[in-house]
């Protein structure tokens, strides 16, 4: 049997208030631009120790970088490196904006991370060649930091 679990998409309250009435958070900032590693260790800290954090991973992975969410985040593309971020690219860029999702991640202790794509993301050859080397190398990634801790 399945459970199931009900939360909001970020704080439609003070954080004290949304911990007494939830036990699941879905955090939409990170897809914005994450927080630092030390406010999400804040975050977790007040929060109850059974409480979920759920996060969105940053719009670099997902989106192009003429998405108007970039602008509204107040990220800034050198020239030249548009076609660097979004759409699950295997370029420095975006596994750059892996590591910082899996660090606010980790500092949450969050076990899911939803990745929110465009519209325009379509079912294509390279779309899906992305994206298997993206989860291909997020898997692995995984993989060699728990043989390191468990090592």
């Amino acid at each position: 049997m399945r459970k199931l679990k009900v939360g909001c998409c970020g704080f439609a309250k003070g954080m004290g208030q949304y911990f007494s009435q939830f036990q699941l958070v879905e955090v939409q900032q990170t897809f914005y631009k994450p927080p630092q590693v030390e406010t999400a260790l804040r975050w977790r800290k007040q929060a109850p120790p059974d409480f979920e954090f759920a996060i969105k991973a940053w719009q670099l992975i997902t989106h192009p970088s003429s998405s108007p969410t970039y602008r509204k985040a107040g990220i800034d593309i050198p020239q030249g490196k548009e076609n660097h971020y979004g759409f699950f690219r295997p370029t420095e860029e975006v596994l750059g904006a892996w590591h910082r999702t899996e660090e606010v991640a980790k500092a949450l202790r969050a076990e899911v991370v939803l990745f929110q794509c465009p519209p325009r993301f379509r079912e294509d050859e390279e779309s899906v060649e992305n994206m298997r080397a993206f989860f291909m190398y997020a898997d692995a990634l995984r993989f060699t930091r728990l043989s390191a801790e468990e090592g």
